[in-house]
């Protein structure tokens, strides 16, 4: 498995950055779905979000996201 994501569990809140077809890199934040030898599934605002591992170059858990203020 990638080596960032050795320490991710579905469930757990993170980020996880990788590069795009051109090259770039971008970044899926939300809940991890699922992960297997080859895919990472993240649950985004923009909904599911499957990365190859193969293109991910940093991972890891983050806090849940900010409370409103009343």
């Amino acid at each position: 498995m990638n080596e960032p994501l050795v320490n991710l569990e579905p469930g757990m809140r993170v980020v996880i950055r990788y590069r795009l077809d051109d090259g770039r890199a971008t970044d899926a934040l939300g809940v991890l779905l699922s992960l297997t030898a080859t895919h990472a599934v993240v649950d985004t605002k923009r909904g599911a979000e499957t990365i190859e591992l193969h293109r991910v170059m940093a991972a890891k858990e983050v806090p849940p996201p900010p409370r409103p203020r009343p």
